[in-house]
C-alpha cells in the first residue's frame, strides 16, 4: 500500500502567448486564449524598462491558468500536438516542466481562423503533491526533502499518467 500523501497531481497549467507588443496582435491573442481554455485572460506588462527600449507597464501579451480537470483536458490537447514526446531538459529541478506549442492549429479540434491568425504560445505545468499549499500560507513552511518532487518523479509520473515519450 502507498502513502495517499506521495501522490503527484498536476496544481496548476499556465498558457502563456508573448505578443511583444500592445494593439491588434494582443487582442488576436486575447480572443484566442478565449476561445481556447472558455476563460477570462490575464493581460502581462513589461516590469522595468528593457534593453529594447519598452517602457515600464506596457502590454506585451497574455496568460491564463488553468486547474482541475480544464487543466487535464487542455495539457492533453498541447502535448498531442507535439506527438506526446518532450526532451528530458524541459523538466526542472522541482519537477515542473514547460513545453512550446509552435502554432495553436497543431492542436485537434483548432481550426484556422483568418481574424486571429496563427499563434504559438508556452504551456507550463506546475506538479505538486497533497501539502503543498502549507508553503503558501502568510507564515512560511518549509516542504521537506522527501516530500519535494524531483524531475526524475516528474518523469516517471508524466511517462505513466499522459503516455508522454521523454528522450
Amino acid at each position: 500500500m502507498t502513502n495517499p500523501n506521495r501522490k503527484i497531481r498536476i496544481a496548476k497549467v499556465t498558457i502563456n502567448i508573448g505578443c511583444g507588443e500592445s494593439g491588434e496582435k494582443l487582442e488576436r491573442a486575447k480572443k484566442l486564449l478565449e476561445t481556447l481554455t472558455k476563460r477570462k485572460v490575464a493581460i502581462t506588462t513589461t516590469h522595468g524598462r528593457t534593453t529594447f527600449g519598452m517602457a515600464k507597464g506596457r502590454p506585451i501579451g497574455v496568460k491564463v491558468t488553468l486547474r482541475g480537470a480544464a487543466a487535464l483536458d487542455f495539457l492533453k490537447k498541447a502535448l498531442s500536438s507535439r506527438d506526446f514526446k518532450l526532451p528530458s531538459k524541459c523538466f526542472d529541478k522541482q519537477g515542473n516542466f514547460a513545453f512550446g506549442v509552435r502554432e495553436h492549429i497543431d492542436m485537434p479540434g483548432v481550426r484556422y481562423d483568418p481574424d486571429i491568425g496563427i499563434f504559438g504560445m508556452d504551456v507550463c505545468v506546475t506538479l505538486e503533491r497533497p501539502g503543498f499549499s502549507v508553503s503558501r500560507k502568510s507564515i512560511r513552511h518549509v516542504i521537506g526533502k522527501n516530500h519535494r518532487i524531483k524531475s526524475e518523479d516528474a518523469i516517471d509520473w508524466v511517462s505513466k499518467n499522459l503516455g508522454v515519450k521523454v528522450e
